[in-house]
């Protein structure tokens, strides 16, 4: 572990995935002034050539690590969200739904019965408050700079507990983002996942004149 410490900084972001969304929410963090932990299932020895272009403020530590900080953002395939999340204590994070229940490379909807993918993910975490956020869009949109147009790119949140919620939108909008509220986590879920009316957009928010 590096000198990096979610006890020594209350504001550093765990991030768990070290793929193109986890990177896209390293950016993020980094906008908003917060230090990272970014995890893999391989360990902290084989992210150095991920954290190194990040500087200081980004450290690659173990699963454990990043689930450790006050706030977790997960962002690893569908196919290996069970086994990345299983071992962690959660007692109390604010998790950070970023995962979609896909097929990879086609991006076809995983079928869920009637259940979101979101619910299956806050059982998996169960002890955490879970926000379904920053899943809706490629890594490319999501790392990139929400401000770039003009406005401030849209980024929908949606959970059952309103203080995460709270805590997660504050994240992104000091990283430039402008955040709207979908309510509930289902509700919410429902229209982010893959083959919701939300899915894939890309929104920019102009303030009135």
């Amino acid at each position: 572990m590096s000198e990096l410490s979610p006890s020594d900084r209350p504001d550093t972001l765990g991030i768990i995935g070290a793929g193109r969304i986890g990177q896209a929410l390293a950016r993020i963090a980094l906008r908003a002034n917060r230090h990272v932990i970014i995890a893999n299932s391989r360990g902290p020895d084989s992210l150095a050539s991920v954290v190194a272009p990040f500087g200081s403020a980004v450290a690659a530590g173990s699963v454990a690590d990043a689930a450790a900080c006050a706030m977790v953002a997960l962002a690893v395939r569908w196919e290996n969200l069970s086994s990345a999340v299983t071992g962690p204590v959660w007692a109390g994070q604010t998790v950070i739904d970023a995962t979609n229940a896909v097929r990879i490379p086609s991006l076809e909807p995983i079928p869920l019965g009637e259940r979101t993918s979101s619910e299956i993910v806050a059982e998996l975490v169960s002890g955490a408050w879970l926000v379904r956020a920053a899943n809706r869009m490629p890594a490319t949109i999501l790392g990139a700079d929400p401000t770039a147009h003009g406005g401030h790119r849209v980024l929908f949140v949606s959970g059952d507990h309103q203080p995460a919620k709270a805590a997660v939108s504050d994240l992104f909008e000091n990283a430039g983002f402008f955040t709207l509220d979908l309510g509930d986590l289902v509700t919410g879920s429902r229209l982010q996942q893959g083959g919701g009316p939300l899915a894939g957009q890309d929104l920019v928010h102009f303030a009135q004149p």
